[in-house]
């Protein structure tokens, strides 16, 4: 019997972050133990406060039926109350989808509004399945690229240079994963400014990092005027909350958009987990104090690693405004070799440091720059530090 996959299955590209962590557990599976820095995970568990409302959820045996595709009313209007006061956006519960995590969602997003043949401009570097998404749904990425020197933001005149007849959306996370960059005020209304000569071109805000931002002031996007009528906010409590496998995501939408993300969702998954959502109510209407001090505790690590950073020789490096990655630059090693191994691009790095460091890296050529790697420090101070001086003494046996 043929063993055919689809075809868009068979083009479709592994998450290279999962791939890594995959890697990483079969060698620690063999015995040997691997410092991880590749995945995106809080290393925090998540507030007690937290586990004890799903647990009262639990205890009060009322949230073990099917609920809303679109989530239960009272968490989509703590939702709205959250928008408005920490992101000056004002919206109602129909204008909110929650789903198993901000990637369904952007999914969602991504299979309600394209057609075949539709742009979406990817500002990169990129999270990793944001073009595997926009391939699934038939659609076209197209890249506008910021670099290290520009704290990888891509301009607004690079929008207005990718802009076609077929471009249908933008996307963007902020603060960003991998690299780290947070979009100001100022270069949100540059790309406003842009975009009201489009008026047929959504913007799709990924904020999943939104209270891990050492800027001072989170901005979104769809509080700059005219732009809240063409803007999905993408947002979720994985990362901010520490709760990764909770998986509860959502949109804040034009009705018309959430009407259409709700139909697909409803025919795919349908709701988010009952008692994970009585989860994300507590998390938005309880204590917020370990969100913050989480916050407290990246900027720390973000201070640490980036002095570890700066201290290997060939590694170019900035300092993120968010998020809890660093992007460095390692292609001053492309090319060098031990006498046995030849580094020729970041994935043989990430593989070389996985193999004699023992830490797993992701390669950047998942996130758009080839040149660059992805290290979360989203770890224990201790671990950081181990895996910093094991890449800093491999690298050193390369000439």
């Amino acid at each position: 019997m043929s063993q055919n996959l689809s075809d868009r299955i068979a083009n479709l590209a592994e998450s290279a972050t999962l791939a890594m962590a995959a890697k990483a557990r079969a060698y620690k599976e063999k015995g040997i133990e691997i410092i991880s820095l590749s995945l995106g995970e809080p290393d925090f568990k998540t507030p007690k406060h937290i586990q004890e409302g799903a647990k009262r959820a639990i205890d009060e045996g009322k949230y073990f039926a099917y609920p809303p595709v679109n989530g239960y009313l009272d968490l989509r209007q703590a939702i709205c109350d959250k928008l408005e006061r920490d992101n000056k956006i004002t919206y109602s519960p129909e204008n909110i989808v929650v789903s198993n995590g901000a990637k369904q969602s952007i999914a969602n997003v991504f299979f309600s509004l394209l057609n075949p043949g539709d742009e979406v401009i990817v500002y990169a570097p990129y999270w990793v399945s944001y073009t595997a998404m926009i391939q699934l749904a038939e659609g076209k990425p197209v890249f506008i690229k910021g670099t290290l020197e520009t704290d990888f933001k891509a301009s607004a005149e690079q929008l207005r240079n990718a802009i076609t007849d077929k471009t249908k959306a933008i996307i963007f996370s902020s603060p960003c994963n991998p690299t780290g960059a947070v979009f100001t005020k100022e270069e949100f209304q540059a790309m406003a400014d842009v975009l009201k000569d489009h008026p047929d071109i959504y913007v799709i805000a990924d904020e999943i990092y939104e209270y891990i931002n050492y800027t001072g002031e989170h901005v979104s996007i769809a509080s700059i005027d005219g732009m809240k009528d063409r803007t999905i906010t993408v947002n979720g409590f994985a990362k901010g909350f520490a709760m990764t496998g909770w998986r509860v995501g959502y949109i804040a939408a034009p009705a018309w958009i959430a009407k259409g993300c709700n139909k697909m969702q409803g025919q795919i998954t349908s709701a988010n987990c009952s008692i994970s959502q009585r989860a994300a109510y507590t998390a938005l209407t309880e204590d917020m104090g370990p969100t913050y001090e989480m916050k407290e505790a990246y900027l720390r690590r973000r201070a640490m690693v980036y002095d570890l950073l700066k201290d290997i020789p060939g590694i170019k490096v900035n300092m993120p405004k968010g998020a809890f990655y660093f992007f460095p630059d390692v292609s001053a090693y492309f090319g060098k070799s031990d006498g046995s191994n030849t580094i020729h691009d970041a994935s043989d790095l990430c593989m070389y440091l996985l193999d004699h460091a023992n830490v797993s890296l992701v390669t950047g050529q998942a996130f758009g720059d080839p040149a660059c790697v992805r290290l979360s420090y989203a770890a224990s101070e201790e671990n950081l530090r181990e895996a910093l001086k094991r890449i800093k003494e491999v690298l050193s046996r390369l000439n």
